[in-house]
């Protein structure tokens, strides 16, 4: 299907935001926007979000792509993926004026991008997203930061012949050690008491679980960003039972790193956001 590309101009509280809409000559009812992790502008690592629209818009979906509110073409102070939600609506509503047919919104989004997609739906509980597309989210602690390292770096070290080679011969450094000591203590340690205001990491799961749409989970097999939030999703209590929401779709991609760089994973990932489009 024949899409064309055109950049526009959209306001959010003040501000002038820069968006390029990808739209379909025959648009579907549904549309996506891809809400884009930070720090980086619209276009993505190695032109993911471009290729990513592309893709989308030619096979019948309008997609858009933007910039926050003092990232890339934007005006404004720059800010973290915790206070976008208003950038986030405002893209939503550029989308359904560029494409009026749209009324269904998908939110596409990588790492913290993802994550402020649950955010966006923990605040605004939207109605016109109908479904999320998150690409190894972004929950990072110190403490689960800590545990993940334990797990996939130090536990995998200790069971190398080289590791226990350079041990005994001096050539591990006293300071790697106690290193190792420290992020064991970390991910070890006792569980804080719950704060008054919840966490970042508690809003998702908060929207996660409430979430009516369908949701595709796409996690890197070689990226620490997706274990980190697989074992925080599999112990902290916030997430507990988590898959077993009634419109999940997980997929783990084998060998793939954070941003899906090769072509090969790229199409992977658009593959599987194409088949979650058709099917919702």
């Amino acid at each position: 299907m024949t899409y064309t590309e055109e950049t526009t101009l959209f306001p959010c509280e003040g501000e002038s935001l820069v968006g390029i809409l990808a739209k379909p000559a025959t648009p579907a009812d549904k549309g996506v926007v891809v809400i884009v992790g930070g720090p980086q502008y619209r276009a993505g690592s190695h032109r993911q979000f471009v290729l990513l629209s592309r893709a989308l818009a030619a096979a019948g979906y309008a997609v858009f792509r933007f910039d926050y509110r003092g990232m890339g073409d934007s005006s404004g102070a720059q800010r973290n993926f915790e206070s976008v939600s208003s950038d986030v609506g405002a893209a939503i509503d550029q989308l359904q004026r560029g494409v009026p047919t749209v009324q269904r919104v998908v939110l596409w989004g990588l790492c913290d991008g993802a994550s402020a997609a649950l955010l966006y739906c923990h605040e605004k509980q939207d109605p016109r997203v109908t479904g999320l597309c998150l690409l190894n989210p972004w929950v990072r602690s110190e403490a689960s930061l800590a545990k993940t390292q334990v797990k996939h770096y130090y536990t995998q070290r200790l069971r190398q012949k080289e590791f226990w080679l350079k041990l005994l011969s001096g050539k591990v450094a006293l300071s790697a050690l106690s290193g190792f000591v420290h992020k064991v203590r970390q991910s070890s340690g006792r569980a804080k008491p719950l704060p008054t205001n919840q966490t970042f990491q508690q809003r998702m799961a908060e929207a996660w679980h409430r979430f009516p749409g369908r949701i595709l989970l796409i996690l890197s097999g070689d990226d620490y960003t997706a274990k980190e939030f697989a074992d925080h999703s599999q112990t902290d209590i916030a997430w507990k039972n988590y898959q077993d929401h009634p419109r999940l779709n997980r997929v783990e991609i084998a060998g793939v790193d954070h941003t899906f760089s090769s072509a090969a994973s790229r199409k992977l990932a658009e593959d599987a956001t194409l088949s979650m489009l058709q099917d919702q």
